[in-house]
């Protein structure tokens, strides 16, 4: 993968089996995470239903890439089968940059988008993500 969005910041990739849930929640992060963290959906099936799309998983992954790499939320279940999938398809190297995060997509890619615009390193927004799976709302 090449460094595409053009800065070293870690860039996150959201999927989502539906189109609007992954653009709702890339425009809520954008606002908190500020124009340098790169924020590509990959939501809904090829033909516009919901579901998700290896192949556009697969370009959303590239179109993210940076030297820093990039961390990845899903929400369901074949979303996550679709981004291991297009993992695969990777290189070795290019694979090495992208972590698939085991936190909530919404509350996750909140926090991920925060302290990957501080700079932070993949393993820090990875894990800025899983541990927001145990911030209490009430």
């Amino acid at each position: 993968m090449a460094s595409t969005n053009g800065n070293s910041f870690v860039g996150l990739v959201l999927v989502s089996h539906s189109a609007s849930i992954a653009g709702g929640l890339a425009e809520l992060v954008a606002q908190v995470a500020g124009p340098d963290v790169a924020i590509v959906t990959a939501g809904g099936g090829p033909d516009g239903t919901l579901g998700t799309d290896g192949g556009r998983v697969l370009e959303a992954l590239r179109e993210a890439d940076s030297s820093a790499g990039t961390v990845v939320l899903a929400d369901l279940g074949s979303s996550l089968l679709s981004v291991r999938a297009a993992i695969a398809e990777l290189t070795g190297e290019e694979a090495a940059r992208v972590v698939l995060a085991d936190g909530p997509l919404v509350e996750g890619a909140i926090a991920a988008g925060v302290i990957a615009s501080t700079g932070a390193s993949l393993a820090e927004v990875a894990s800025a993500a899983a541990e927001a799976r145990s911030v209490r709302k009430l």
